[in-house]
């Protein structure tokens, strides 16, 4: 007579019939007694239990499909988390804590007048999409962003798209970020925004949208690849399992692009990453993007423009002369000369050079044109318009409280819409309907009245859930969004997924770190390759 134990989710174990009573441990969970009359299994620690998992309902998990069963590229992962014990998910939870201590993974957080840093907020259990269904993503981010460049290239010439009526001339008007100094300028390539970084968000139907486009100076890549780097030393076994596309080829791209911006024809063009110092909220990843580029890190005031209206950099051998400028500082602060005078953070005269064709700014100045939440509304109608296509991606529903039809549904709807102003980010300055007050939803109300360009609405998105560890070795749904970063220089670079931020809180639609947000690896897994 033969035993069968069950054990876990799949495996089963057969103990034979004979012999004195012995005990023996199956996997990492389970201890089996057997005993000629009888067999016990006791636990020995709780490990994850999909079966036990919580879905929401009429939100779409990422990795699960229904209790107890994972979505197929996530299901090798799903298997292997829960063969671990809670002793070995701790132990993995805590050597990701102690790598991102190690490699000095923070971020910055300004809190009544003081500067905070804080480690980054990490989760072991990654977010995981198919290589299928991001091949059709990464087309419709190429999309969109061909089609911003050249809307924000006709903006600053010809303004086609506003004398044919697709866009109303005082939206263009009443841009916080147009800047008439940058008219007749011509970047080359003819491209002002060649990082972008993209949000999207699933809905209940597991589509993606876009949910807005920075393209002013996006943040984050750095923790997308910090991420990956925390992720191969927590799980080293499941990288020789599955067939996750890598992400480290980033900084070369973007040396690559950045590169392909100078004036001058030269195999080892200067580029700088000009940072406005150590104080700045993402100076961790200015110095992280230097350094893995091989570029030199740089504040205002290690640049000068010369009589010749070239930029060159101070070096203790002299001055140097700096091809290409990747600015991690706005527009406003750029230049005393032509921006904010008491600008400490930028450089005499680098829009004068900049005007010239001596050197190339990334992000262009006047490229947040194109970052204005009003402007997002139109994004499907740019699409058409200069590429005679329809979006790959598309947006979010969206209110434009400038017109009356549109406001009045507004006003009436507030506690049921998500308000934001159209220049603010970092997730300030909104109202979220549904969890706001009646006393906020009245201030609301006035300020939209007060100035219905600067507002827009959307409905409450049922975000997407993926698994969040909780405690030792729980798991539950927790809100997500995906901002991918795209460049476009001579060519376009997609990432392969991008930065997952996760709302830490339970029922939270906040994924911002600066407001108890966190993050999790993106892995973009190919069912198809036959690995393992």
């Amino acid at each position: 007579m033969e035993w069968l134990v069950w054990h876990g989710m799949t495996e089963w174990t057969m103990v034979p019939q004979g012999g004195s009573p012995i005990a023996v441990t199956i996997g990492k969970c389970l201890n089996v007694h057997w005993k000629p009359s009888r067999i016990t299994v006791e636990r020995l620690n709780m490990s994850i239990d999909w079966k036990q998992y919580e879905m929401q309902e009429g939100f779409y998990d990422e990795l699960i499909s229904s209790p107890g069963n994972a979505r197929v590229p996530a299901r090798q992962l799903a298997s292997y988390l829960s063969g671990l014990s809670e002793d070995e998910i701790q132990s993995r939870k805590q050597a990701a804590e102690s790598t991102i201590k190690d490699m000095g993974v923070s971020f910055t957080v300004y809190s009544e007048g003081e500067n905070i840093d804080r480690a980054w907020p990490f989760d072991i259990v990654p977010r995981i999409i198919s290589a299928q269904q991001w091949e059709k993503t990464a087309a419709g981010l190429r999309q969109r962003l061909k089609a911003l460049n050249m809307f924000i290239d006709d903006l600053y010439h010809e303004q086609n798209i506003i004398k044919d009526g697709v866009i109303p001339e005082f939206v263009l008007k009443q841009s916080k970020n147009y800047r008439p100094e940058c008219e007749g300028v011509n970047p080359r390539f003819g491209v002002w925004a060649h990082i972008c970084g993209t949000d999207l968000v699933r809905d209940g139907d597991g589509q993606f949208y876009v949910l807005e486009d920075n393209l002013r100076v996006p943040s984050g890549v750095s923790y997308m690849l910090e991420n990956r780097s925390i992720m191969k030393r927590v799980l080293p076994e499941v990288f020789e399992k599955v067939s996750i596309a890598p992400v480290g080829d980033y900084p070369e791209a973007l040396f690559n692009m950045l590169a392909s911006l100078s004036p001058r024809q030269s195999s080892s063009p200067v580029v700088a990453v000009l940072t406005p110092g150590i104080f700045n909220s993402a100076y961790f990843e200015h110095a992280f993007l230097a350094q893995r580029m091989g570029a030199e890190l740089v504040e205002g005031s290690d640049l000068v423009v010369g009589k010749d209206d070239c930029v060159y950099m101070k070096t203790i051998s002299g001055l140097e002369r700096v091809d290409v400028i990747y600015r991690r500082i706005d527009d406003m602060f750029l230049d005393p000369e032509v921006f904010e005078p008491e600008s400490v953070l930028g450089v005499p005269g680098l829009m004068r050079a900049w005007r010239k064709g001596k050197v190339a700014l990334a992000n262009a100045p006047g490229a947040g044109v194109a970052d204005d939440k009003v402007v997002y509304a139109y994004v499907p109608d740019i699409i058409r318009y200069y590429l005679d296509e329809e979006p790959l991606i598309p947006n979010v529903e969206t209110y434009l409280c400038y017109d009356d039809e549109q406001r009045e549904y507004v006003l009436d709807n507030l506690d049921k819409l998500v308000v934001k102003p159209a220049n603010e980010s970092g997730g300030y300055g909104m109202l979220v309907g549904p969890h706001s007050t009646k006393k906020e939803r009245e201030q609301f109300a006035e300020l939209i009245k007060a100035n219905p360009r600067n507002y827009i609405a959307q409905p409450t998105l049922a975000l997407s859930t993926s698994p969040t560890l909780v405690g030792r070795s729980k798991v539950e749904p927790r809100h997500l969004d995906l901002r991918p970063f795209i460049l476009q220089g001579e060519s376009t670079y997609v990432t392969t997924g991008g930065l997952t931020r996760v709302a830490m809180k339970k029922g939270s639609l906040v994924v911002n770190s600066s407001q108890g947000g966190g993050s999790k690896d993106t892995w973009i897994v190919d069912t198809s390759a036959g690995k393992g």
